[in-house]
């Protein structure tokens, strides 16, 4: 492999040290407890949770990608839908077709498992995720915002 190139797997055990590093700079604002807590959910259900991480010949990891199988999905019309739950990519690393390859790997995971639609969620004003999205084929369906209130 040459300096450039990387490959796109399924994490492993021994990952779970970078992939939590990884995950807490895509979310930053969860706990670690949190992080850890999901990520042994998502590794004990292999049959509805994808983890993917893109790995440098070196070992390093430099980008993931965890996506879900969702009995609903607002806008779209089937009841099994491949979900892109969460997709980073170190910044020195974009643009060169990692998040590209986690996301068509993800796709072909979804579809092995009779998934006709892939959908997937970016936050309003990530004009960067929206532009991957875009990118990679996607279209926007509705924007929403959330709001909360202490009682």
């Amino acid at each position: 492999m040459t300096e450039n190139s990387f490959r796109v797997r399924p994490v492993e055990e021994k990952d779970f040290l970078e992939w939590l590093n990884l995950r807490r700079l895509l979310w930053d604002e969860a706990a670690d407890e949190e992080h850890r807590e999901e990520m042994i959910d998502i590794f004990s259900h292999p049959e509805t949770q994808l983890v993917l991480v893109a790995e440098q010949d070196n070992g390093r990891l430099i980008g993931f990608l965890e996506a879900s199988i969702r009995p609903f999905v607002e806008d779209c019309v089937t009841d099994h839908v491949g979900y892109l739950e969460g997709w980073y990519v170190e910044e020195e690393f974009r643009r060169r077709g990692v998040g590209a390859e986690l996301v068509r790997a993800a796709e072909r995971w979804a579809r092995s498992r009779g998934c006709t639609e892939m959908a997937s969620d970016s936050e309003i004003g990530n004009e960067v995720g929206a532009m991957a999205h875009q990118e990679l084929g996607y279209t926007e369906t509705s924007r929403l915002v959330h709001w909360r209130k202490d009682l």
